[in-house]
């Protein structure tokens, strides 16, 4: 979600097309660098290496190689950042920013970042471990596992979202995940040989759905995990000294004089507040200084 300034006026509201420095830190970060990393290998591919195209060099390094044929460690990380042309860039971008900002406005950056990274590396697993037993093994790149796994959180959060299939075709969201998931799987275990690597994208959005499960409680054993991390923080706070970061800050906004106009300056801390952590990381008087700004455009 972006924002842009009134001309007569102090409050930044919500906007589709409100610049690209609008764009929240972690989404905008993933596509400058997608988008700079393949610029640069189509740059390369302009130049040789002793008789062979430069960016072989680059395929081998950074691609995901099958087990025993090449593979790296760090091949599970940086193939995301690898595609295999202009319209494989294209569509995994449009994806992410589709469904990814809202997600990261709402969790915040760090745990965004988090989760499509896992997300990204548990596709790359199910390709290397799973992908063989039904397709012959082959090199593997793109966001799309990462992508599918974004897919899956936006259909769960938010289930009756409206999405326009060809942009005329409305389907809530939760429908669309389904749909989708539904053709990976026939497509992987139909072996199509359509050259996707389709057990990325089920890799991506089976460790998407299982993230999804644990953060909100609702699988096998979370609320055992949830009551064990309880423990190991109250024992922790039981047997440690006194620590001056356990202070908190004392709680002036009461006697704050509610007539005070609300600055300019307040608002946009606020506004690049949500863009970092979320709104659920406001406070309560952060909540209402941005609800009398909104007031005072009507």
């Amino acid at each position: 979600m972006s924002y842009y300034r009134y001309q007569n006026s102090s409050y930044y509201r919500p906007s589709l097309f409100g610049g690209f420095r609008f764009f929240p830190p972690v989404i905008k970060t993933l596509l400058v660098t997608n988008t700079a990393v393949y610029c640069f290998v189509l740059f390369l591919s302009m130049f040789r290496l002793r008789g062979s195209a430069l960016t072989s060099v680059i395929e081998s390094v950074f691609y995901l190689f099958p087990l025993g044929e090449g593979f790296m460690p760090w091949q599970l990380f940086t193939y995301m950042f690898m595609h295999g042309g202009l319209m494989h860039l294209l569509f995994n971008m449009l994806a992410l920013w589709m469904f990814g900002m809202e997600l990261e406005n709402t969790w915040g950056s760090k745990k965004f970042l988090t989760y499509y990274f896992l997300c990204g590396v548990g596709a790359g697993l199910s390709n290397l471990f799973i992908g063989p037993l039904f397709a012959p093994p082959a090199p593997t790149v793109g966001a799309s596992g990462a992508i599918y796994g974004v897919l899956i959180a936006f259909g769960i959060l938010f289930p009756d979202r409206p999405i326009f299939i060809y942009f005329l075709l409305p389907i809530k969201a939760r429908y669309f995940v389904i749909l989708y998931i539904a053709l990976e799987i026939y497509a992987g275990v139909s072996s199509t040989p359509d050259g996707i690597a389709h057990f990325a994208h089920l890799g991506g959005a089976a460790v998407g759905y299982v993230y999804l499960l644990i953060d909100q409680r609702r699988a096998p054993f979370s609320s055992f995990i949830a009551h064990a991390r309880e423990r190991m923080v109250s024992s922790r706070q039981h047997a440690g000294s006194y620590n001056s970061t356990d202070i908190t800050d004392a709680k002036y906004y009461d006697i704050v004089d509610k007539e005070e106009r609300t600055s300019q300056q307040q608002v946009d801390e606020i506004l690049d507040k949500i863009s970092k952590s979320g709104y659920q990381s406001l406070t309560d008087e952060e909540k209402k200084i941005l609800f009398e700004a909104s007031k005072k455009l009507n």
